[in-house]
């Protein structure tokens, strides 16, 4: 179908592990309103996503794109790597 743009997730977030072989954890934050006391609440989740070169380093800020089942826990694929840590 030429002409269609693909239509899947992508979020930003950093890197917290990369000790898997072809695999990263990706922490995503973001903020919400309180439904009681109307304050902003920072909320994080953690997501495995695929890294197929090992190329993302812990603390860097990355791109990621939601994909069909990898494996039991990925669904989410490496797409860029936006800003690499300053360590």
């Amino acid at each position: 179908m030429a002409g269609q743009e693909n239509k899947a997730r992508t979020v930003q977030g950093v890197v917290v592990s990369n000790k898997m072989n072809d695999s990263i954890v990706v922490s995503i934050s973001r903020f919400i309103k309180h439904p009681k006391y109307k304050k902003f609440v920072k909320k994080s989740t953690k997501i495995m996503a695929h890294d197929a070169g090992n190329t993302a380093g812990a603390g860097d800020t990355v791109t990621i794109q939601e994909v069909a089942p990898i494996s039991k826990s990925k669904s989410w694929t490496l797409v860029s790597i936006d800003e690499k840590a300053k360590i």
